[in-house]
């Protein structure tokens, strides 16, 4: 995302001198699609950092929990790739 943004910022610096309206309406669209992703991207990182803080809260007050819950997600994805290769690999 942050290659994407700099990739914008770099072709409205080089079209900085290029005259037109054409070019200069472009230019005004480009900005605010940058600044709304700027803002999408900061609110998008918050929800992860309060989601991950919710996680670490719920594990450490309950962590024999997790540990079943975690046992027992990997235990069908285990079963479930094993089943899988023994399909393709037949």
């Amino acid at each position: 995302m942050s290659q994407l943004a700099d990739d914008a910022r770099a072709l409205m610096a080089a079209t900085a001198d290029v005259a037109g309206e054409k070019v200069s309406e472009a230019r005004k669209r480009l900005a605010a699609a940058l600044e709304r992703g700027k803002e999408i991207c900061g609110r998008v990182k918050e929800k992860a950092v309060e989601g991950a803080k919710a996680a670490d809260e719920a594990v450490h007050e309950h962590p024999y929990q997790a540990i079943g819950i975690a046992l027992g997600v990997g235990a069908i994805l285990g079963y479930l790739v094993a089943r899988r290769c023994s399909r393709s690999c037949d």
